[in-house]
This record gives C-alpha cells, sequence and structure tokens, in this order.
C-alpha cells in the first residue's frame, strides 16, 4: 500500500469519499434500487406495474471543456448538475423516464474539497431529475491529468412502456414547435466560448456556470396532460444539428428566430466574438433548451401548462411538407 501511494495514488483517501458518498447516494434511491453503493455493480427491479412493456433506455455524457471554466473559476458546484442534465435530458427525447445514474470521475491527484463540491452536484443533480445515483468510478491517475484537472462522465438509464416511446412518424405539417427557455448556454460551445474570452471576470465566470436546466419533471407532468408528439434537447450544434433528429424526412421545421428571448450572454458572445447569425444558431443553444412538437389544437394548452411550472417557453415555429427535414430560419 505504501509503495501504491508513493507512486501518487491514495487509496485510503478514494475510500473516505467513497464512504461518504455512500451514504449520501442512498438518500436518492427509490424502492426498485436493490441493495447499495459498494458492488461490483448496480441492480435495480423494473417496475412491472408501471412499465408492463418496458423497453431500457440509455444515455452518456459529459460536460466537456466547461470543466475548464470551473477550474479557472475554483467554483465546482454546479459542474454535476450539468453531467446529470446532459445524460438525463436525453433520455427525455425518447418518451422515458430516467432512473438511474451513474459518475465517472478521474483525476491526477484526488483533492477532498474539490471532489466534494463535485459530487455534491451530482446528488443535487439526481435530486432534481428523480434518478437514483446507483454507482459510479472515482479514479485517480497520477501523471495523467495536469495538477487541479480533473473530467467527468456520466450515465443514465430509464424505462418507458414500447407504446409511449416518440416515433418520427406521428409527427406531420402543422405541427406546433414549442421552444422552453434554457438557463443560458448549458453545457456547449464553450471551446468557443474560451477562444473569445480569454480572462472572464467573475460574473462572467458565475454567468458562464450557470447550470443546465433539468426537464425531467416538468416534461413528466406535461405528458400526464396532453400528447407530446417529439422532444429534441437543443445541445451541440444547436437546433439546426438537433431539431432534424427526431423528424421524417419529409417534414421541414420552419423557425422563427425574433419568437424568443435570448438571454444577454448569447448577445455578449456574438459582439465580443464578432459571430454571425448562423454561427450562434450552430454552435449554441441561443436560449431554447428543449424543443417540443405538438399538434398546434394543443399548443395554447402546452404553453400555459409549461409557464404554471415557472419554465418560459415561446411557440417558436412548425413543421411544413417537404423534401427533407434541415432547420429553415425565417
Amino acid at each position: 500500500m505504501d509503495a501504491y501511494k508513493q507512486a501518487g495514488v491514495d487509496a485510503n483517501s478514494a475510500d473516505l469519499l467513497i464512504d461518504d458518498l455512500t451514504d449520501k447516494a442512498s438518500k436518492t434511491f427509490d424502492k426498485q434500487v436493490i441493495g447499495g453503493l459498494g458492488g461490483f455493480a448496480a441492480l435495480y427491479e423494473i417496475d412491472l406495474s408501471t412499465y408492463s412493456k418496458p423497453i431500457l433506455v440509455t444515455s452518456t455524457d459529459g460536460v466537456g471543456t466547461k470543466l475548464k471554466i470551473a477550474m479557472m473559476a475554483q467554483n465546482h458546484k454546479t459542474i454535476g448538475i450539468d453531467l446529470v442534465a446532459m445524460c438525463v435530458n436525453d433520455i427525455l427525447c425518447t418518451g422515458a423516464d430516467p432512473k438511474l445514474f451513474l459518475d465517472y470521475y478521474a483525476t491526477g491527484k484526488l483533492d477532498p474539497a474539490v471532489s466534494k463540491e463535485i459530487f455534491e452536484g451530482i446528488l443535487k443533480g439526481c435530486e432534481i431529475a428523480g434518478c437514483s445515483l446507483v454507482g459510479g468510478e472515482t479514479a485517480e491517475m497520477p501523471g495523467f491529468y495536469k495538477p487541479g484537472e480533473y473530467d467527468l462522465a456520466g450515465f443514465a438509464a430509464g424505462f418507458a412502456n414500447r407504446e409511449n416511446l416518440f416515433r418520427p412518424e406521428d409527427i406531420h405539417p402543422g405541427d406546433v414547435l414549442i421552444g422552453i427557455a434554457s438557463s443560458g448556454l448549458h453545457s456547449n460551445g464553450y471551446s468557443l466560448v474560451r477562444r473569445i474570452i480569454v480572462s472572464p471576470d467573475k460574473s462572467l465566470l458565475e454567468e458562464l456556470l450557470k447550470p443546465t436546466h433539468i426537464y425531467v419533471k416538468l416534461i413528466q407532468k406535461l405528458r400526464k396532460l396532453m400528447t407530446l408528439k417529439g422532444i429534441a434537447h437543443i445541445t451541440g450544434s444547436g437546433i439546426p444539428g438537433n431539431l432534424p433528429r427526431i423528424l421524417p424526412k419529409h417534414c421541414k421545421p420552419i423557425i422563427k428566430t425574433e419568437a424568443w428571448k435570448k438571454p444577454a450572454i448569447f448577445e455578449f458572445l456574438k459582439s465580443v466574438g464578432t459571430l454571425s447569425d448562423q454561427e450562434m444558431l450552430n454552435t449554441f443553444n441561443c436560449g431554447v433548451g428543449l424543443v417540443l412538437v405538438v399538434d398546434k389544437n394543443q399548443s395554447n394548452s402546452l404553453l400555459s401548462a409549461i409557464h404554471q411550472e415557472n419554465f418560459e417557453a415561446w411557440p417558436i415555429g412548425h413543421i411544413i411538407k417537404a423534401t427533407d427535414n434541415e432547420v429553415l430560419f425565417e
């Protein structure tokens, strides 16, 4: 053990971190979790009273170079929320409910204070999403990362009844597109941000570190009230790169770029980086975190329901018949 410690790995420090996390993570468990943390794998019993024909849905993601901003600011309190959000919001796009979350945290040398902030963020994200944090991996790898650097990856699993999965063929010309507000940049475009802004001040760092919205409970409530036809999570490549992923080939989305309120951070980045409107739309979410597809007869009811849950939302476009599904901006 001493030889391993001399090589740069403090197994005891990692064990203490995991022991502390185990107790906190158990508070996120639902009744379907079997056992606890510490085994070689996590066990979860599918609730067949809720999912009579269960489909397992999985997703994995990271936070990208937003981690560099957290390291620069020496503020790691919300980066774990981002990690959960990026995974569970993707699962929502299938029609499934996220249920389980696992993390991968790697660094050259464990810093207890930094690790605590990261894991508290992950726990908070799981609480917001209604997910059980059932496991993960903490890796101390001396010589692999620069001092103070780390990497994160997240893994989520959820379930859906087969008949409740979203299907592109259910989307038709005339359907309405509803945009739900983002909290800001979320977790995409930070490589460009870091090229544009070399030395951000404290207030700008705080803006850049705003955590990604987690939309799980909102979408679960909406699906109980009405029929949604599809959901697109607006991440890297913005609306042009993500909305077509849920559409059939014959349905073209028409987006009105003046239809929604854009947070000031986007206008700031556009000005400082001398970016075109198209460059902004191809890189950032520009204020829209999710796009929902709904029948036009339900669009007003959907907007009202979203507003009642204290989220901003706007009718940002509609679907037309076409030979391709590339986004057209007006």
